[in-house]
C-alpha cells in the first residue's frame, strides 16, 4: 500500500487549526450568533478541534455547535449497492437568522456541501452560511461552491486522493496526498 506524501505535518496541522480559529474570530465579532456545524463524519473531527480551541479563546462567550448527518440528502444515496448507514445529527437549536459555519475535512466536488445546505433547511433559515475545510481540492467542482476558510489548497489531478488523518483515529494529525484512489 502506498504511504502517500505528507503535505501537512502534525506541527503545521496544529498551526493551521489555530489560524482557522483566528480567522473565524476576525470575521465573527458576535460569537452568540455563530453556529459551527460539523458535517458527519470527518467534518465533525475538524469541528470538534475548532470548538475546543475557540472555547479556550473565547472564555465564557458562548456559540452554538452541532453535528449534521447528510446521508439522505446526498444525490447518490439511492445509487449504492449497499444501504448507507446514517450517522447522528445533533443540532438542538434553531439556525434562524444565525451565521452558520459548515465544517468538513476536504472540499472537492461540492456535493457534500450542497447536501448539507439542503439538510440545514430543516433547522431554520440562516442569515448566512459559510464553509470551512481543512483541504480545498479546488478543481473539479460539480457545484459553484467555494470555501470561505481553508487550511490548505491542493491542486491535484483527478486520480489523486487527499486524506486527512486525525490523532484520535489514526494516531497522528496530518494530510496525505496519494497518487491514485486505488492506493488507499
Amino acid at each position: 500500500m502506498d504511504q502517500g506524501k505528507i503535505i501537512l505535518s502534525s506541527e503545521r496541522f496544529r498551526l493551521t487549526i489555530l489560524r482557522l480559529c483566528h480567522q473565524i474570530l476576525e470575521n465573527h465579532s458576535n460569537p452568540q450568533d455563530l453556529c459551527i456545524i460539523g458535517i458527519q463524519e470527518r467534518g465533525v473531527l475538524l469541528a470538534e478541534r475548532l470548538k475546543t480551541e475557540l472555547t479556550s479563546m473565547l472564555g465564557n462567550q458562548p456559540f452554538q455547535y452541532g453535528k449534521l448527518d447528510i446521508t439522505f440528502y446526498r444525490d447518490d444515496f439511492r445509487l449504492r449497492d449497499t444501504p448507507l448507514k446514517a450517522a447522528e445529527t445533533k443540532i438542538d437549536f434553531l439556525i434562524e437568522n444565525k451565521q452558520v459555519l459548515l465544517v468538513d475535512d476536504v472540499l472537492y466536488t461540492g456535493r457534500t456541501v450542497h447536501a448539507a445546505m439542503s439538510a440545514l433547511q430543516d433547522f431554520g433559515r440562516p442569515q448566512k452560511i459559510e464553509m470551512l475545510c481543512m483541504v480545498d481540492r479546488r478543481f473539479n467542482r460539480h457545484f459553484p461552491i467555494k470555501a470561505d476558510y481553508q487550511g490548505i489548497v491542493v491542486d491535484a489531478l483527478d486520480e489523486a486522493y487527499v486524506k486527512v488523518n486525525w490523532k484520535e483515529k489514526h494516531g497522528e494529525d496530518q494530510v496525505l496526498l496519494f497518487s491514485g484512489k486505488h492506493h488507499i
